[in-house]
């Protein structure tokens, strides 16, 4: 036995290590996300839209705070300390053309010079980038059917717990930490291409729906003509205010209800069993709520959840109610409500792994354009992994981030022509090289 340990064991050897190396970095994937940036013309756009003149002593503009924020956020930034970590990278440098870097400091006093005019320019800015996006794709033969007839737009609040002194955090609903100041963004994201349509950053005692109708005003502003909206969601969107504009604009919506007689209503109504679900039984009906104009159609299922015996025996029910337009069977617009949970992992997506609204100076509109810059960074990953196809495109923020961005290269100069080096073998390579292969071969009109 001993003689077999001694043939298979091997010892550890003696490695000696040194801070000697030059032109390392872990963030070798960040080239093709510059490279992408470039042929959407990232900067030239940004400073036309948001141009703010900080003379001509100033090192820094507007735009290279922008621009060094959304590269830190995509590489996994929760700071801007660490934002300012990730661009002090001397390969990231050479690659995006950055001479030096401010300090953190100097990035949130540049952030703090937006307005809220600024902060409406830059939205608009993504909105440009995603026609760019959208024709592209499809060119390309990608069958994107919401850039040619129909979206489904999934719509949610999120509460953002603050602590310190944040102007504009307000107490409000929160489900995490009662009493806690936090902010509460409104964002729309497209279903079927997992981006993010258009976002609100708002006060923490904002209610869920308050502003949606002007919010929805704007997503519509943006979307291609001829594109048929279609609203998703909670209870919360349960206003005839938003219900009467979705319809003014021929734009559908499923909806879930909320009503104080919910239950009773439901009761007093004629159900059928579904078929080949059993257990389950649905209903449709026409209802005017008050303050209403006229009746909408509403659809409901329930689910038997036990049977209660008593004096007699009782059926005990789960219900679920939705408000809609579309040509849909109760059931069907169930499954397809149920469809919205992916919003939340979204929205969960770029909260924690993109940390939109985690950066944060103090002053609400400067936090107001960082969260912009969030939404930016989020998108260009998702935008480029559409465009990438296969694989790529189911990948979150975190596994692309993991298997595409924090890859390890070394940047070699010789006669005048720089080398990103990468290793020879490294899992998800295939991926990486469709990645980087997409980044420099698009094209955008």
């Amino acid at each position: 036995m001993k003689n077999i340990a001694k043939k298979y064991s091997k010892r550890q050897p003696k490695i000696k290590a040194e801070m000697s190396g030059k032109g390392l970095t872990v963030h070798a994937g960040l080239l093709p996300v510059l490279n992408f940036m470039g042929k959407l013309m990232f900067r030239e756009r940004v400073h036309e839209a948001v141009h703010k003149d900080r003379g001509a002593n100033a090192r820094y503009q507007f735009v290279d705070a922008v621009q060094m924020v959304v590269i830190g956020l995509i590489a996994g930034a929760t700071s801007m300390v660490e934002v300012m970590k990730v661009c002090t990278d001397e390969v990231l440098k050479k690659m995006s053309g950055w001479k030096e870097v401010p300090v953190d400091t100097t990035i949130g006093r540049i952030m703090k010079l937006a307005s809220q005019g600024d902060i409406v320019e830059l939205t608009g800015v993504i909105h440009r980038f995603r026609g760019k996006i959208w024709k592209r794709a499809v060119r390309s033969g990608h069958k994107l059917r919401s850039a040619l007839c129909e979206v489904w737009i999934d719509v949610d609040s999120t509460v953002d717990g603050v602590y310190g002194k944040q102007e504009g955090a307000e107490v409000g609903y929160n489900p995490h930490k009662k009493g806690q100041k936090a902010y509460h963004p409104l964002m729309a994201f497209i279903a079927e291409t997992k981006e993010v349509l258009h976002s609100w950053f708002r006060c923490g005692s904002a209610y869920t729906s308050n502003g949606v109708v002007e919010f929805m005003k704007e997503c519509m502003a943006y979307m291609n003509k001829g594109v048929r909206v279609v609203f998703r969601g909670d209870s919360g969107f349960f206003t005839g205010e938003l219900l009467e504009y979705l319809e003014s604009i021929l734009a559908g919506y499923l909806i879930k209800v909320k009503l104080k007689n919910l239950e009773g209503l439901l009761e007093g109504q004629k159900w059928n069993e579904v078929k080949g679900e059993p257990g389950w039984e649905q209903a449709e009906f026409w209802y005017r709520c008050a303050g209403w104009d006229r009746a909408r159609r509403f659809v409901a299922v329930r689910q038997l959840v036990k049977r209660e015996k008593k004096l007699v025996e009782v059926s005990v029910y789960e219900y679920f109610c939705y408000v809609t337009t579309e040509r849909l069977s109760p059931m069907e617009a169930h499954r397809c409500y149920g469809k919205r949970a992916t919003c939340e992992t979204l929205i969960e997506e770029s909260k924690g792994q993109m940390n939109a609204g985690h950066i944060r100076t103090g002053e609400f509109l400067a936090n107001a354009a960082l969260f912009q810059c969030a939404v930016l960074a989020y998108n260009l990953l998702k935008w480029m992994g559409l465009l990438s196809g296969g694989v790529i495109q189911q990948w979150e923020v975190k596994t692309m981030r993991l298997w595409l961005i924090r890859v390890a290269g070394k940047l070699v100069e010789r006669s005048r022509q720089m080398t990103l080096k990468l290793p020879e073998k490294f899992l998800h390579q295939e991926e990486w090289e469709k990645w980087e292969r997409m980044s420099l071969d698009v094209v955008f009109q």
